[in-house]
């Protein structure tokens, strides 16, 4: 049987990914009157009087909302939200294996970034966090933003800033291991939601030369971008000057971190990077270049987000951590010192001993990771009050 045929089977087999568990025991005439009627009436009143305790007297303490409209499912572009559901299920199926959370799927018929932020934040009583998934650019950076003004609970857009800490994670052991620091070139190809969060993330932990590029080259501050956050990045990157597409920009780069196209990457710009060159080529399901042939043109840590190569840069080794961490802490945000901890959490369980060009992150089936990620978070928003 072909994969294809069997993710088929397997999904009608199981239809649906999970399923509601009752907690409250409903076993005789006394179980009723206090898990519903009369009895539920003192905790309703009880969050009438203080809102907070919704948090200690329903499960909303540990239920996340996972969002999309639909327009950027996986590689497969604009599906729409019905067809959105297998992964958003998969999303909830991950964040309760790894870390016991609870997820609800809300697959929204809008692509109209203010209805869909309405939506969530009226919906947002029901839960302890929003985690947003597979909504395209530019529209996920303004529903992202307007629910962080409307909600009192964390907003975290998984594709931005989940890659973002895994990235970080990984490429603070890749430079370990090619002995190079934070004064690294980097080069990031991608400048959609992925590209900017990375790109926002390596500054706030002290990285200063990168340069940022889209499918119609370099990001230059003497150009007009398509939008403001572009433009904010255009004014902090690129400090070399750099213009044209990806085979001048690549020119002396110590990493290449690719969140961008298949293939792009040819074997022979390789050679052009920096000695000891770094390749994160994370395109999916095909990278920028394959690890065969980085390594045989000459980088020495390549990484991509396959599973079946190693260095896998997974955001499932993030989000799961990152969610039960803030839950924990009844975080209002998630705040970047919150992703620099998850990153810095995860490239901590790589110890010098294990250190080396074959594995620089560890596995994202590693539970380790879940706890010490929500460990690290939860501290980071404990120490920001």
């Amino acid at each position: 049987m072909s994969e294809k045929s069997l993710a088929i089977q397997k999904h009608e087999q199981w239809r649906g990914k999970f399923e509601i568990k009752v907690r409250a025991d409903i076993l005789s005439p006394e179980d009723l009157a206090i898990a519903y009627t009369p009895g539920v009436a003192e905790p309703c009143l009880e969050i009438q009087r203080d809102v907070s305790r919704s948090f200690d007297l329903t499960r909303r303490w540990n239920t996340v909302a996972v969002v999309t409209d639909g327009t950027a499912v996986l590689g497969l572009g604009d599906i729409g939200p019905e067809a959105g559901m297998p992964v958003m299920e998969g999303k909830a199926a991950l964040f309760k294996a790894f870390a016991d959370v609870d997820a609800i799927p809300l697959c929204i018929r809008s692509k109209d970034a203010k209805e869909i932020a309405h939506t969530v934040a009226l919906l947002a009583g029901s839960f302890g966090g929003i985690n947003l998934e597979d909504i395209a650019a530019p529209r996920c950076f303004e529903v992202e933003a307007m629910l962080k003004e409307m909600c009192d609970i964390p907003i975290f857009h998984d594709d931005q800033h989940g890659t973002a800490v895994v990235t970080l994670a990984g490429l603070t052991n890749a430079l370990k291991v090619v002995g190079k620091g934070k004064d690294a070139r980097v080069l990031i190809s991608g400048a959609g939601a992925a590209g900017c969060a990375i790109a926002e993330l390596l500054f706030a932990d002290g990285f200063a030369n990168i340069t940022l590029m889209n499918s119609r080259g370099v990001i230059r501050s003497d150009e007009e971008q398509t939008s403001e956050r572009l433009n904010k990045l255009a004014k902090i990157t690129n400090k070399q000057n750099i213009s044209g597409g990806l085979d001048a920009a690549i020119m002396g780069m110590d990493v290449f971190i690719g969140v961008s196209a298949a293939g792009i990457l040819k074997p022979e710009m390789v050679p052009k990077m920096a000695k000891n060159a770094i390749v994160f080529a994370c395109a999916n399901p095909i990278p920028e270049i394959m690890p065969d042939l980085a390594k045989a043109a000459g980088a020495t840590v390549v990484a991509t987000g396959r599973s079946d190569f190693a260095n896998q840069i997974n955001n499932v080794a993030a989000f799961p951590g990152i969610f039960r961490g803030a839950l924990d802490a009844r975080a209002k945000d998630i705040t970047q010192e919150m992703n620099l901890a998850a990153a810095y959490a995860i490239a901590s369980l790589v110890t010098p001993e294990e250190l080396n060009a074959e594995y620089i992150i560890p596995s994202a089936l590693d539970m380790r990771v879940p706890r010490a990620v929500a460990a690290a978070v939860r501290d980071a928003w404990e120490n920001k009050k």
